[in-house]
Formats: structure tokens, C-alpha cells, sequence
């Protein structure tokens, strides 16, 4: 079964209390468009920054509500098709970003995508279009679009690309699945708090997974396994997602925690995804090879 989903209902956080635009019983297809972070309010260069309303951030089309979906449950959304708008947009402003504190005036870019790049003045940037908001509602109290954390959100990490298989802890009924705030390239850390920021539609496959619980999100592809984490640190993120994929592989593996920690440290990778919203995110990727073939979920 295959729908689509236009971005004319959108939320700017994940909650519990969203009324859902759509259900879906699991095994759906779905396409779904998207805003940009901005909510395509810079269409220009000169767009004055008094002029933005700045609550309209990080929209995300959804919620989505996936029958059969219940608490202590996994969704698994497969990622099969990432399509951007012809224009991108970049914004830099005091405050914002790693150097917010050394920027003086906000300046928007308008960055057209002709092919497979992105051009940047003269520089021909190689696109690696993602997704920046993606996730369900926590079981808590809602949480901005803007924010990442064990729900998924704004993880900003630039393997949610084409061809990935995403695992979210189900928090509430029907999960509440949405997604937004398209990159067409972004670098590790996303540094200046954008990415090259567009406007675009994604083909998801959403799946109830039973029977297996996990407590952050965790992100598959052809080569890798990764577990991501949010925290107020990166340090504690990065201690969170290792412990997170310990506990997922452990039994996979059949090693000692010892033995786990030392192969880990051979071949794991502790990578940032972003180092700029109000939680950082951290994934530690494990080649798949080690599983030996070992499925996971």
C-alpha cells in the first residue's frame, strides 16, 4: 500500500496530545513532503531577519499514526527515497551556530541545486541530501522540532540518507511518526546551525517491529549499524550511544563485556552528528561485518 502526504499540516513538536493527519496500518509506503527548516519563508537574499517568525522553525509534516503500533514497541522506517527542490538556503546570525558569538549580522544564502550539486559562489558542492527532523512522540512532555533526544528529532545526522533503515523506540499509541527540515548537504556537527537547508519529499516504509525494545534510536545501512544519542554533552552522548550498541549487539556477539569493549575500540566509530541545538548527538557506528550475518531486529 503506497499514499502520499502534502506539508499543509505540519507540527513543531513532538507530542503525545498531536492529532494525527493520517493512519496507516503497518507496512504502508508513504510519500511526504516537506518544508525547509525556515518553513520556506527566505525566498531571497535580502529577506530582512525581523521579518521571520521564528516559531515557524523546524516544521515537521505529520503526525502519522501507525496501527498496531504500542508502547515498548519498535518502528522501522526505511528510508527509500530522498527528492530536493530546485533552491536551497544557508543563514548565519549572532548567536547561531558554533561561531555565534564572533558573527555581528544575520545574512541569509540562496544556494541553487543544478544536478547533483550544490553551488556555493563558485564552489560545486557534492549534494548528500538527508533528513534532519525524524521521529515519534515521547511519552513525556512534547519536544520542540528543534531539539533531538531518545525520539529521534533533530538529530542532524547526515547518515539519515537514501537506502538507510531507521529504528525509533515506540513511546505512545500509533508511535506518531514525522519528519522534516530536508538538508541537501551537511557536514558532521552542522556547525553554523544549517545545513544547506531545502524543501524537498521523502518515500518512507513504515513497520512495527515486535518483540524487541530499544531506548534511542538506532540507524541501519547496507555497510553499518549505528546507535545515536542525545544529551546535554557530547561527552555524555558519545558515552550513551556505546553503551546503547553494547546492549543491542550483546547478544549477537556473545562476548564478554571486556571482549565487547575491546573489539569495539578496534572497530567501532565514535562520529558527531550535531553540535548545535540544544542537545548534542553523538552515533557510534559498528561495520556490519562483525555481525557475521547476525540480524538484530
Amino acid at each position: 500500500m503506497s499514499q502520499t502526504l502534502s506539508c499543509e499540516r505540519i507540527i513543531y513538536a513532538f507530542d503525545k496530545e498531536n492529532h494525527p493527519i493520517l493512519r496507516v496500518p503497518s507496512g504502508t509506503t508513504i510519500e511526504i513532503s516537506t518544508y525547509d527548516c525556515f518553513e520556506n519563508q527566505i525566498q531571497t537574499a535580502d529577506t530582512p531577519f525581523d521579518t521571520l517568525d521564528w516559531n515557524r522553525v523546524n516544521p515537521a509534516t505529520g503526525p502519522i499514526y501507525v496501527e498496531g503500533a504500542e508502547p515498548g514497541d519498535v518502528l522501522k522506517v526505511i528510508i527509500e527515497d530522498i527528492q530536493l527542490a530546485d533552491q536551497g538556503v544557508m543563514a548565519v546570525g549572532p548567536g547561531l551556530g558554533v561561531l555565534g558569538e564572533k558573527i555581528e549580522r544575520f545574512e541569509a544564502k540562496i544556494i541553487p541545486i543544478k544536478g547533483d550539486k550544490a553551488i556555493f559562489n563558485d564552489f560545486e558542492i557534492p549534494l548528500n541530501p538527508m533528513i534532519g527532523v525524524i521521529g515519534v512522540a515521547p511519552a513525556g512532555e512534547p519536544v520542540s522540532c528543534g531539539t533531538p533526544g531518545s525520539h529521534g528529532g533533530n538529530m542532524d545526522n547526515k547518515m539519515i540518507a537514501k537506502g538507510a533503515t531507521l529504528y525509533f523506540p515506540v513511546f505512545v499509541p500509533g508511535a506518531l511518526f514525522a519528519l522534516g527540515d530536508f538538508h541537501a548537504a551537511m557536514g558532521d556537527g552542522e556547525i553554523s546551525v544549517s545545513g544547506i537547508e531545502i524543501a524537498g519529499r521523502a518515500k518512507v516504509h513504515l513497520e512495527v517491529v515486535k518483540g524487541k525494545t530499544i531506548t534511542n534510536p538506532v540507524l541501519e545501512n547496507e555497510e553499518s549499524l549505528a546507535t545515536i544519542a542525545s544529551a546535554p554533552t557530547l561527552d555524555e552522548a558519545v558515552k550513551l550511544s556505546v553503551e546503547n550498541m553494547v546492549e543491542l549487539t550483546r547478544d549477537a556477539l556473545s562476548l564478554s563485556l571486556n571482549e565487547q569493549t575491546m573489539l569495539f575500540s578496534a572497530v567501532g566509530q565514535t562520529e558527531i552528528c550535531q553540535v548545535v541545538d540544544p542537545l548534542m548527538t553523538a552515533r557510534f557506528v559498528l561495520p556490519k561485518w562483525v555481525l557475521r550475518e547476525k540480524s538484530i531486529f
